[in-house]
């Protein structure tokens, strides 16, 4: 649309901006403050909303991640930043492209205290966005959006904020052309080389594949890699994408978030490539070295804070995809023996009094549908799941990887609103899906095609189990009970049932997974 400079206000420019860029999909929960930014909303956009701001920034974090793209959220001033913190921590460790719009008391009124007043709005957020702002004048408020969508693509991706006045809306502003920049980092040539000379020359090398490979479409690249080397391939600690099929002969398993089993988990390998992930995701604290003596490090990443860390070895800063393929470049010197295969678990007996959770979660492998999306909040599952529910290739898997809860529920609502050729399956813990369960109510109005599981233990089960690690036998503040989630599914407009019979559990995730829109399963699981 074009306009004479005299005629365009900033919210006109913005909407020209994002309509220009692909960001048309706008997923908020306005307040008072948003209303001018939202009048006269453009028939083209599409406005998602949802029930509370941790849950619209999830689902937007969600459907950033299987659109590729980043993503508008609108969010209300102080409070409803403030409540959305969780959720943008999780976003930023993600490495989610999202650009924020925070409301904020007219610019008249910023002298005084006036209600709902931001007082440091764009410190408020940080440090779980890459940068916060909030333009000195209205008619800068165009060019600060456009610069936040850059850089929240820029690697490594993440949360950029951006707090505007109520009243700058209807200011006039200039448009602001769309500018286009690269978001691959090229690597050192001779670093990279030197790599390669290094993994070619090894006797018994390893790789770490790490969900940045997925991020960067490069699943592809790491297996040709591993291929060409008969290298094992290992899941980072607390891995968050499917960054290598694991049904592949040389997927090893998944490395352990403690540091003393790391090292034995890579005994016996004098070279380890770690590929977009950190050196090393620690969940407890360890003791003693980080890598088996006398193995090598290498570690390639787009993040300068990731390789400023790297305990040892050789960090390169680069794009995945493109340093993966120049690695390949340099051939084994000598064939290397395939190594011995991962030893798979027999398939669970089902119990007589009860659903195991590797019960459950072998029958949904086997039920699942072919091209279906994985999305888990359920931490007292997550190792079963990884026993029992491999994940098949890129884009097929999602979870938090910060560890904080409430991100998988919403999330799943964006992933199935991006990727609508798909059915999405989240498996999600009772006391998870209570930290998003107004998800529900967008996902009924979108109609998704979604089917939750929601793993009803009645408590927080991975909580008693940590609890063993600091000598308590039971801790406070655990049970849970009197949930009913298929109740709280059709109150929200979804489908929903309950199962804890095991012979009735296999045609009750049939119907879940084959139902026309979104579905509740719940399932009472033994303790």
């Amino acid at each position: 649309m074009n306009r004479s400079d005299e005629a365009t206000t900033v919210r006109e420019a913005v909407f020209d901006l994002l309509r220009a860029e692909g960001m048309t999909t706008v997923f908020g929960n306005p307040g008072s403050l948003e209303l001018p930014m939202l009048r006269d909303f453009p028939g083209d956009f599409r406005y998602v909303l949802g029930l509370q701001e941790s849950v619209v920034v999830a689902m937007a974090d969600g459907y950033a991640q299987a659109t590729h793209g980043p993503v508008l959220v609108n969010l209300h001033s102080a409070a409803g930043v403030g409540h959305a913190m969780g959720a943008l921590f999780t976003a930023r460790r993600n490495r989610t492209p999202l650009v924020v719009v925070a409301g904020q008391q007219a610019r008249s009124l910023l002298e005084g205290h006036p209600y709902l007043l931001s007082e440091d709005a764009a410190t408020l957020p940080r440090p779980y966005v890459k940068l916060g702002r909030e333009p000195a004048r209205a008619e800068d408020v165009p060019s600060a959006i456009a610069r936040a969508r850059h850089l929240a693509t820029a690697p490594p991706a993440g949360p950029v904020l951006v707090s505007v006045p109520s009243d700058d809306w209807d200011r006039r502003a200039e448009p602001v052309a769309v500018r286009r920049a690269s978001t691959t980092v090229a690597a050192d040539p001779d670093l990279l080389a030197r790599a390669g000379e290094a993994l070619a020359s090894a006797r018994s090398p390893a790789l770490i594949a790490g969900a940045g490979v997925d991020r960067e479409g490069a699943v592809p690249d790491l297996v040709a890699l591993a291929e060409a080397h008969n290298a094992p391939v290992w899941a980072e600690p607390m891995s968050h994408r499917c960054a290598f099929p694991e049904p592949h002969p040389l997927f090893a398993g998944f490395l352990p978030p403690v540091r003393e089993d790391i090292v034995r988990a890579l005994a016996g390998n004098d070279l380890v490539l770690s590929v977009g992930a950190p050196v090393f995701t620690y969940h407890v604290p360890g003791t003693g070295p980080q890598l088996p003596p006398g193995t090598d490090l290498y570690l390639l990443t787009d993040d300068p804070e990731q390789a400023s860390w790297c305990p040892s070895g050789t960090a390169v800063i680069t794009g995945l995809a493109p340093a993966l393929r120049m690695l390949g470049a340099h051939p084994p010197g000598t064939a290397r023996t395939p190594p011995p295969a991962r030893r798979r678990p027999a398939p669970p007996t089902p119990s007589a009094t009860g659903i195991t959770q590797a019960h459950l979660v072998h029958t949904l492998a086997e039920e699942r549908p072919p091209g279906c999306v994985v999305v888990e909040e359920a931490p007292g599952t997550r190792p079963v799941m990884c026993e029992h529910l491999p994940n098949l290739g890129p884009e097929t898997f999602y979870t938090t990887a910060s560890g904080a809860l409430g991100h998988g529920l919403p999330a799943a609502v964006g992933i199935a609103l991006g990727r609508p050729d798909a059915r999405v399956v989240a498996v999600v813990g009772d006391g998870s899906a209570m930290y998003g369960i107004q998800a529900l109510w967008s996902a009924a109005r979108l109609r998704v095609a979604l089917t939750v599981i929601v793993v009803n233990n009645r408590g927080y089960a991975t909580v008693d189990a940590f609890a063993e690690r600091f000598g308590m036998a039971k801790p406070v503040g655990t049970e849970l009970g009197g949930l009913d989630f298929a109740a709280l599914a059709t109150a929200q407009g979804c489908a929903g049932s309950r199962v804890d019979d095991p012979a009735a559990l296999a045609p009750a995730l049939r119907a879940a997974l084959t139902a026309p829109g979104p579905y509740v399963l719940e399932v009472v699981v033994d303790r």
